[in-house]
């Protein structure tokens, strides 16, 4: 039989699993509530672009239709990722309360890009190729949440193609081909659910490194941004696929 000093060791250990256990799903919880609200910012200033005078600011429309940008619509576009490598560097450096107002300001800043979709396809074709997207997104987080595999290997595996990817829209734009019209919004599919799975296990992973730490906030706000990026990218290549233009 077990001693009473035994049985307060097992005790102790189940509690303190049962305390981390409850900080985890806090953690990703935060992590989930800064992805939505960021998609539901991102969706608000779209429609407000694309649905108002504003759209003319950035976009060249005729006949309802999107045929070219403005100066201050290539720099809208370009802000995002300006954005992403200033966080992504500097991150460690900031307040808390800094890399929450920079997060909002790229969300915000991407749904200026995000309203183009608006003026290209139906808004039939737009709310169910999200609803897709959305059904689709929860399961490969879950996968990735509830997995015991270690997927640290797929990381660079990702990485990698990713930048094949990136390359081939750069050549289809310069060179444009049918196949290669077909082939990237496969492939993007693809790298962006693998992708998924991937940051969802390696943010629940750092939670246990950074937990109870002044780092927390910001790595939960990091963690937003990549499953934001995954989920808007997931959607935008499902749209070639599934959207009907205007």
């Amino acid at each position: 039989m077990a001693t009473e000093l035994e049985r307060r060791t097992m005790a102790g250990a189940q509690t303190d699993s049962a305390v981390m256990d409850e900080g985890l799903r806090a953690y990703m919880l935060k992590v989930y509530n800064y992805m939505s609200s960021g998609l539901l910012l991102s969706g608000i200033v779209a429609f407000a672009i694309a649905n108002s005078g504003i759209v003319n600011l950035f976009y060249v429309v005729e006949g309802g239709r999107l045929v070219g940008y403005t100066g201050l619509g290539m720099i809208s576009m370009f802000m995002p990722l300006g954005l992403i490598f200033f966080m992504s560097f500097t991150w460690q450096k900031r307040s808390a309360k800094t890399m929450q107002l920079l997060y909002w300001l790229f969300v915000g800043t991407m749904g200026i890009g995000l309203s183009t979709i608006l003026l290209r396809y139906t808004g039939v074709s737009i709310v169910r190729t999200f609803v897709i997207t959305a059904g689709a997104y929860a399961g490969l987080s879950l996968v990735g949440y509830t997995t015991k595999k270690n997927l640290s290997g797929m990381g660079t595996f990702l990485l990698m193609g990713l930048i094949g990817l990136i390359l081939a829209v750069i050549v289809n734009m310069i060179w444009p081909s049918s196949m290669m019209g077909f082939l990237i919004p496969v492939i993007g599919v693809l790298i962006f659910a693998g992708l998924t799975v991937y940051d969802t296990q390696r943010i629940k992973s750092t939670y246990f490194q950074v937990s109870g730490t002044a780092m927390e906030e910001h790595v939960a706000v990091m963690g937003a941004v990549s499953l934001y990026l995954n989920f808007v990218n997931l959607f935008q290549f499902l749209l070639m696929f599934l959207g009907n233009r205007e």
